[in-house]
C-alpha cells in the first residue's frame, strides 16, 4: 500500500507542477496584460483535485489518521483555483487580477502541504 501511496503522491506533485508552470510561463504575458489559463493549468489542477482524493482515501484505507481541516482548507483553495481556471480556459486575455489570484492560490496551497503538521 505504501508504493501505492507514494506513487500517487508522485502523481499530485506532477499535477501541482503543470498548475504552478502554467502559471509560469505566462508571468510575462500578466505583465503585459495578455496572460490566459494554459491547458495545463486546467490539468494540472484536475490532477490535484483526483490524486488528492485518492490520497486521502488510500491513507484512511491504511489506517493513517488524516487531519480533515487541512485537506478541507487545501479542498477549498483547489475548488476556487478550478473555478477560476475553468471558467477563463477560452478567454484570450485574463485579468492580471484573475490570473495572479491562481498563482497566488497556488501557491498558498503548496505552503499549507508542506507547513501544515
Amino acid at each position: 500500500m505504501d508504493v501505492l501511496i507514494h506513487a500517487v503522491v508522485g502523481l499530485h506533485i506532477v499535477g501541482i507542477a503543470a498548475l504552478l508552470g502554467g502559471f509560469m510561463t505566462q508571468m510575462k504575458a500578466m505583465g503585459k496584460g495578455e496572460a490566459r489559463m494554459v491547458p495545463a493549468m486546467l490539468h494540472g489542477a484536475l490532477t490535484m483535485l483526483v490524486t488528492g482524493v485518492a490520497l486521502v482515501g488510500l491513507n484512511q484505507a491504511d489506517g493513517n489518521t488524516v487531519n480533515t481541516l487541512k485537506i478541507g482548507v487545501k479542498l477549498a483553495l483547489l475548488i476556487v483555483i478550478l473555478g477560476l481556471v475553468y471558467v477563463k480556459r477560452d478567454d484570450e486575455k485574463v485579468e492580471a487580477a484573475a490570473f495572479g489570484t491562481v498563482g497566488a492560490l497556488t501557491a498558498a496551497n503548496i505552503f499549507v502541504a508542506v507547513l501544515w503538521t
